[in-house]
């Protein structure tokens, strides 16, 4: 996340927080009004009590409004930058209507709104729907169009992994990390690419660089499975055990990589990551047991 948005998301949480307590004082205000006029008769005047309380409504109200406009800004800016159509594509691959998806991609880019991020989902639609002459073709132009943006080396290094040809996805995923190297998901993806092409110890090193970094569970699960295997093998125990205990944290994130097999269905990678998962759930099974 940049920071201009992480200040802009910092902004949203403040102006809540801030909204939230001006409602609480002028609750807190109208009580106090109400419990004094149990005693005595009300003023005819606004108490200074009441008059707090409704300065703190006025806040709150403020304080929301600012932050409805803080996250309208930041949705309005997410969909300047992925393009419009990109969350129905998503959605349309996700129930695996894939022609559908790229139908909808190919006019949203012929309309000129085109972003690394939409190329390397068209990539992807073309891939799962066997079309893969096109999704190289795609992410040669991903490359050739933002030749310094790294999503654009993971869009050319997703179209090689689909064809199987892990080197050069590994080469494509390295020159990513270079534009990137705090990227913890560009190590992951080197990493796995590395191993599926038998650079084991490449793999390693490119799976220590992302375990650096927060990262989401579905990578997080086969980072550290990996790296609990390696560390047990060189006979490193204690960081085993701790990358043992991420892996079995974060095994939700295998429902993730378990959604895409039926689109891979057929594939050799497919078929490799399947038997990877398998394994990750067998370690898994284990590691509860003891």
């Amino acid at each position: 996340m940049s920071i201009r948005r992480r200040i802009a998301w910092i902004a949203v949480f403040f102006s809540v927080a801030v909204g939230a307590l001006g409602f609480i004082v002028f609750v807190l205000g109208v009580l106090i009004e109400l419990a004094d006029g149990i005693t005595q008769p009300l003023d005819p005047y606004i108490s200074p009590v009441m008059q707090m309380s409704l300065a703190g409504l006025c806040l709150s109200a403020t304080m929301i409004l600012l932050g409805f406009l803080l996250v309208g800004i930041l949705l309005a800016r997410q969909s300047r930058h992925y393009g419009a159509g990109y969350g129905e594509a998503y959605r349309l691959m996700q129930r695996m209507q894939f022609p559908q998806a790229i139908q909808l991609l190919e006019r949203v880019l012929a309309g000129g709104k085109v972003t690394p991020d939409l190329l390397m989902l068209l990539t992807s639609a073309y891939a799962y729907n066997g079309q893969l002459a096109k999704a190289q073709e795609t992410a040669d132009r991903a490359v050739q169009m933002f030749p310094g943006d790294a999503g654009a080396y993971m869009t050319l290094a997703n179209g090689y992994r689909m064809q199987a040809s892990y080197g050069e996805a590994a080469i494509a995923l390295q020159t990513a990390a270079q534009l990137s190297p705090t990227q913890p998901i560009i190590w992951a993806e080197l990493g796995f690419v590395q191993q599926l092409s038998g650079e084991h110890d490449s793999a390693i090193e490119s799976f220590k660089h992302a375990a650096l970094y927060s990262m989401p569970s579905m990578y997080a699960v086969r980072v550290n499975y990996y790296l609990s295997r390696h560390y047990h093998k060189v006979g490193d125990q204690e960081s085993g055990r701790r990358a043992s205990e991420r892996m079995v944290a974060s095994q939700n994130g295998l429902q993730a990589w378990k959604s895409t097999l039926r689109a891979l269905e057929g594939t050799a990678y497919g078929s490799q990551l399947n038997y990877e998962i398998e394994k990750i759930e067998d370690v898994i099974a284990e590691a509860q047991v003891k």
